[in-house]
């Protein structure tokens, strides 16, 4: 079984994804081994005490990021972490935070990246005035929304959208990429050629 570490800073809707994909049996041979996030009251943490899964606070507020992060990856690999899912986690990793896991951090993103990185994507893209948005999953570098992409799906922009409607509509398709992409990554059948993420035929 790969044990997941989940970050989060909210209620981790992608999370709670993750964890239902287990549970049914859509997403075999994983196990959420800890959630950890840097809000110690965030509702995702008290989600993961319901299913009985370890869940920690770790208050970023205040602390400088090395220390912080260095905190975090001590508490992943207390817990024998094995793939980071960062589900919501409104924080830059360090590069030695990257650095401690390398092609073991996913993340999730709500546009077809390269466009639209970083915060309010769903907002960019509909001001921006595309006919077609959706989500990316990829592995985490040190920059910014920018590592290998793994997967992405899809999202038709509708003549009768605002912002709202069409960020309803890409985290619905979130919550069924991130559990296939996990799955692609902990089967090892894939090989990283410069940018690209190839399957193994």
């Amino acid at each position: 079984m790969t044990r997941l570490g989940v970050l989060l800073s909210g209620r981790g809707s992608n999370f709670l994804a993750i964890a239902d994909a287990i549970a049914s049996g859509k997403l075999p041979g994983a196990e959420i081994a800890v959630v950890i996030s840097n809000i110690p009251d965030a509702p995702g943490l008290d989600a993961a005490k319901q299913r009985g899964l370890t869940a920690i606070g770790i208050a970023s507020k205040g602390r400088k990021r090395a220390e912080h992060d260095a905190e975090v990856v001590a508490k992943l690999k207390e817990h024998r972490v094995e793939l980071i899912c960062l589900a919501g986690y409104m924080r830059l990793l360090s590069a030695e935070f990257v650095q401690a896991f390398p092609n073991r951090i996913l993340n999730i993103h709500p546009s077809l990246l390269p466009s639209f990185p970083g915060l309010d994507a769903q907002k960019q893209a509909f001001d921006y005035g595309v006919q077609c948005s959706g989500c990316t999953v990829h592995f985490v570098d040190e920059q910014l929304d920018h590592g290998v992409i793994i997967l992405q799906k899809q999202v038709q922009v509708l003549p009768g959208d605002d912002d709202h409607a069409l960020a309803a509509r890409i985290l619905e398709q979130e919550h069924v990429a991130y559990a296939e992409a996990i799955a692609r990554v902990i089967s090892g059948e894939y090989a990283i050629v410069g940018r690209r993420y190839l399957p193994k035929s």
